[in-house]
């Protein structure tokens, strides 16, 4: 709110400030001000900050500070630490994870940072100064999944550019796998080497993205709107950006709004999933629902265990699972309901792709945000913060208090369906 952070100083509303502080802290990308034209550079830096540091996380970065300080993590933290990163990592393991994190981060930061400011550069002669901080803005957005641009329109203008477009999606993959998917690959080459959360983790990606990607484009390619204006040859490259970005990062090469409703629904469902665990996107994680997949599996088949990758599932993980995602699914379908108490002007539709957007910390819209009376932008800047350390703090509760009854019920079996 400060008066150089504004080009018109004093026309910032309070609750503008603090949903935009909260979409970039939080890496959601929802906007209720346009970010190129209601900021000054000042402003857009201290949203580049918020989503880098959010991007990281709240713990990791605690962790981190608590390392510079002292030197050492007392046993408390490192076991929080811990059980937000993966349990497979071994209490020795988390200081080096953790430096890891960072250079991992500034690593590919830089790298497509470059890409992006050489592109704005040369193809579209854009000033040094001016690019290489429209590559460095949109590099943190994709890695942390943010979602924010310094383009009106977010990046439909160059929707069909692959020296835009791929890089990227190229970011938003990276940053959306999870920290423990990357750094065991950095350390276990061999597949059969690979836990089991990371083989489910890249294989679930692998379906989501190329899935997605395929149902999007049969569904879209006919509309004028979307992907059908433009060459048959040059709706692909939309098309796979928009299957990439929707789990993750946000940014938009196509008006959402003008999507079908069957695209609506299922750009719903794979922001509901989101990304990998401890990663910096949002959802229910491609871990977690790929597991209660395998449970279902099993029991269709009628198998007394649910197995993955030739490794029996835990009872444990799988209620932890499911308690994830109906706790989940419970705080989008109440943030719906409220939200249409507040706008009964606007349809379902756009208001649950909103909620569930702002949920999975997508930051999708279909161009609602701007007209949204103050109530649902408290709502929705709750939901984001939610979303965003909810089933984090809710699934490392549940893995942290576990605890062994001395007795059991006699056993009974109800009626299912």
């Amino acid at each position: 709110m400060l008066p150089v952070a504004q080009t018109a100083p004093g026309e910032t509303r309070f609750i503008d400030a603090f949903f935009t502080g909260t979409s970039a802290i939080s890496v959601t990308g929802l906007i209720t001000v346009d970010t190129p034209t209601h900021w000054t550079g000042f402003g857009e830096a201290v949203i580049l900050a918020c989503m880098q540091l959010g991007g990281l996380g709240i713990m990791t970065t605690a962790a981190f500070l608590g390392m510079v300080v002292s030197r050492r993590l007392r046993l408390r933290a490192k076991l929080m630490t811990q059980a937000e990163l993966h349990p497979s990592i071994s209490l020795g393991d988390v200081k080096s994870v953790l430096r890891f994190a960072a250079l991992y981060t500034l690593a590919v930061e830089i790298l497509i940072a470059a890409v992006l400011a050489l592109r704005f550069h040369f193809a579209y002669g854009f000033a040094p100064g001016d690019s290489l901080w429209q590559g460095v803005f949109h590099s943190v957005a994709a890695f942390n999944n943010a979602g924010f641009s310094l383009f009106s329109d977010s990046i439909i203008g160059f929707a069909t550019d692959p020296w835009i477009s791929m890089p990227l999606i190229l970011g938003t993959i990276l940053g959306g796998l999870g920290i423990p998917v990357v750094y065991e690959l950095s350390r276990r080459r061999a597949v059969r080497n690979w836990s089991l959360h990371t083989k489910m983790t890249l294989s679930g990606t692998a379906v989501l993205l190329f899935g997605g990607w395929l149902v999007l484009l049969a569904l879209e390619w006919s509309n004028p709107g979307t992907f059908g204006q433009y060459a048959w040859h040059d709706r692909f490259l939309p098309a796979f950006f928009q299957s990439a970005v929707l789990r993750t990062s946000g940014f938009n090469s196509i008006d959402v709004g003008q999507l079908n409703d069957d695209s609506l629904l299922v750009s719903m469902v794979l922001m509901f999933i989101g990304g990998g665990s401890a990663s910096t996107a949002g959802g229910i994680k491609v871990a977690t629902f790929f597991l209660l997949m395998w449970v279902i599996w099993a029991e269709v088949r009628g198998e007394r265990d649910a197995t993955a990758f030739r490794r029996r599932l835990p009872t444990q993980v799988v209620r932890e699972a499911l308690a994830v995602a109906l706790v989940y699914l419970a705080l989008n379908v109440a943030a719906v309901m409220l939200m249409q108490r507040f706008e009964p002007d606007i349809m379902l539709a756009p208001i649950m792709f909103e909620v569930v957007s702002a949920a999975a910390t997508v930051g999708q819209s279909t161009g609602i945000t701007y007209d949204l009376g103050d109530p649902s932008k408290w709502l929705l800047a709750i939901v984001m913060y939610g979303g965003r350390i909810g089933p984090v703090l809710f699934a490392t509760s549940l893995a942290m208090a576990t605890r062994k009854r001395l007795y059991r019920y006699p056993e009974t079996r109800p009626l299912v369906g």
